[in-house]
């Protein structure tokens, strides 16, 4: 009974953790449902971008920047990236996929020209960082949990307002429906370039935060950041959309969906399941949410409306 009190206990110590990751992997996945669901296309060029933001933000930090001024630069970064994958698209002709493929590939080596390495460490008592693992179960400001609940809520905040803009909803036609989008006048190769480049900016900026969180950026630390984000975008949509249909509601789930991700992932490693089974089970956990409204409609909805004509 002493030895799972303590595994219990070993779990709950994890959780404040696991909200400080979900946070900083959320505004990531809200980059994600910026082109998986506003712009319905799916850009492979965020697990480069994940490890750029980090890779820029350290490099700026060890020069000397303001945290700030590292942290924009790892923004704009971020956005160049995205700017490439859209050029790739609408200049090029490349299918979007393949074009964030090819920007993904490219990333691999300038985030290694950008680092110099394939490993920086960045030190909280040496630099003047935002936030740092070591700060997450204390009481106040410098708490990671706080400072990354307020990015998400400014980020949301910026975003509802954002595509309530002339320039928004033309973003947000482009993705529902383009040939309609096109009839209306909207430029939408530029809309398309322009929810690329604010989408990798924003998984730029995570992957800041996240470097600060881990103390290091590594060349590999975005592989499979697609997948986790897909993964709290879906985990949001099928628990919450019944509840939130607001915009900015939509995006908060976004967010929640990643906690719960790293909540399962905590789960995981607390079981005693081995770590490298990780990518297994998230293509598990992402292949079941997937299917969840497949199913529904399926098996219940269509049970249902035999009940009614029954009835009828």
């Amino acid at each position: 009974m002493g030895g799972i009190h303590l595994d219990i206990m070993s779990l709950v110590n994890a959780l404040p953790s696991v909200a400080a990751q979900g946070l900083i992997w959320g505004i990531m996945a809200i980059g994600v449902y910026i082109t998986y669901k506003v712009l319905d296309v799916a850009d492979l060029t965020v697990d480069g971008t994940m490890c750029t933001g980090g890779a820029t933000f350290i490099m700026l930090t060890m020069a000397g920047a303001n945290v700030w001024v590292a942290l924009l630069g790892a923004f704009c970064a971020g956005m160049v990236a995205g700017l490439i994958t859209g050029l790739f698209h609408t200049a090029c002709g490349i299918p979007a996929i393949l074009a964030g493929i090819l920007t993904q590939l490219a990333l691999y080596s300038i985030n290694l020209r950008i680092m110099g390495q394939a490993n920086r460490p960045v030190n909280a008592l040496q630099y003047d960082l935002l936030i740092a693992q070591r700060d997450v179960r204390t009481l106040g400001l410098t708490n990671p949990i706080f400072i990354c609940a307020v990015f998400v809520i400014v980020i949301i905040a910026l975003l509802y307002w954002f595509f309530g803009t002339e320039l928004g909803s033309s973003l947000r036609a482009t993705g529902a429906n383009l040939s309609m989008a096109r009839a209306q006048g909207i430029n939408t190769n530029f809309t398309k370039v322009l929810g690329l480049m604010v989408s990798n900016g924003l998984v730029a900026l995570s992957s800041a935060l996240l470097a600060q969180y881990q103390g290091f950026a590594d060349v590999n630390m975005g592989r499979g950041a697609i997948v986790i984000g897909l993964a709290a975008v879906i985990i949001g949509e099928v628990l919450f959309s019944k509840v939130f249909h607001n915009f900015a509601l939509k995006l908060a789930a976004v967010v929640l969906g990643a906690i719960i991700y790293y909540l399962v992932y905590q789960v995981v490693i607390w079981a005693g399941l081995k770590t490298d089974d990780m990518k297994l089970i998230t293509a598990l956990i992402v292949a079941i949410f997937l299917a969840i409204p497949y199913w529904k409609s399926r098996f219940f909805t269509k049970g249902a409306k035999r009940g009614g004509v029954t009835h009828a």
